[in-house]
């Protein structure tokens, strides 16, 4: 069978990803393409052409198809909350309810070039990844999909490689293994979700909606990250809320000094 756009395309984006071709490389060119996937030239057009869509690469005039250099982000930390109930650890109340709508897909692979930077590890470096895809276990439908990445060399040969991590999932587990107690940091962003991600969370085919993106950072005392989740939704169902408060360089002249009830 005759390799589609979408496969040309999950492979390059695969290998973006896994930092093989690298912010500035020059993608081969197009009837490079042709003869290393065995199809015809409108085939690996649309499979760049949709890479382009994601944002991955962009057309450089006399240079080809380049991949796409990203600004370094700049982080607002905003106050928030973990909270826990019987099953263990939660960041987010409306999300409580919602449970894995299929069993976690579970992998050993290489970390995500984009993300490598924020755990502290190579390009290329290997680490166990958990897949999952979260919803109302009622409706069965999908709300979000989250991806757990942890070192190799914390999780090897050890629960948090298996489907079932037991009770309180990988945070209780990585407690227990010493990594107590554990601190979260996260950041807020978008982009294009990829043809398998609309897939998944049932994003309109014919509406190019972006993905909120939720980067969540896990580390130990010594400051080491032990997990990273990277949890994506439709932007155009979610968005990010956050309480308000007071500084002291915002108090009101005639403020007691006391803290507001939401502190």
């Amino acid at each position: 069978m005759p390799v589609s756009y979408r496969e040309i395309a999950a492979d390059l984006r695969q290998q973006i990803s896994e930092g093989r071709y690298l912010p500035g490389d020059k993608l081969p060119m197009l009837t490079e393409l042709q003869e290393q996937y065995g199809a015809g030239y409108q085939t690996v057009r649309s499979a760049i052409t949709l890479l382009e869509q994601e944002g991955l690469v962009v057309a450089v005039r006399r240079r080809g198809t380049i991949v796409r250099e990203r600004p370094e982000k700049r982080r607002i930390t905003r106050s928030r909350q973990v909270f826990r109930d019987e099953v263990g650890y939660f960041f987010d109340q409306t999300a409580q309810t919602w449970a894995a709508l299929e069993t976690p897909t579970i992998r050993w692979g290489v970390i995500p070039v984009d993300l490598a930077g924020l755990m502290g590890l190579d390009t290329g470096a290997e680490v166990l990844i958990r897949d999952r895809v979260m919803g109302d276990p009622e409706t069965r439908k999908p709300k979000q999909l989250a991806t757990s990445y942890l070192p190799a060399d914390i999780a090897r040969g050890t629960q948090l490689a298996e489907a079932d991590t037991g009770p309180g999932g990988i945070y209780d587990r990585l407690e227990e293994m010493g990594h107590r107690p554990l601190r979260w940091s996260e950041g807020v962003s978008a982009r294009m979700p990829s043809p398998e991600e609309a897939e998944a969370l049932n994003l309109p085919a014919d509406v190019g909606v972006p993905l909120l993106r939720v980067v969540r950072v896990t580390t130990s005392p010594d400051g080491r990250v032990v997990e990273l989740n990277d949890t994506r939704m439709s932007a155009e169902e979610f968005e990010i809320g956050y309480s308000i408060r007071r500084h002291t360089s915002a108090r009101l002249a005639d403020d007691d000094g006391e803290p507001d009830d939401d502190h």
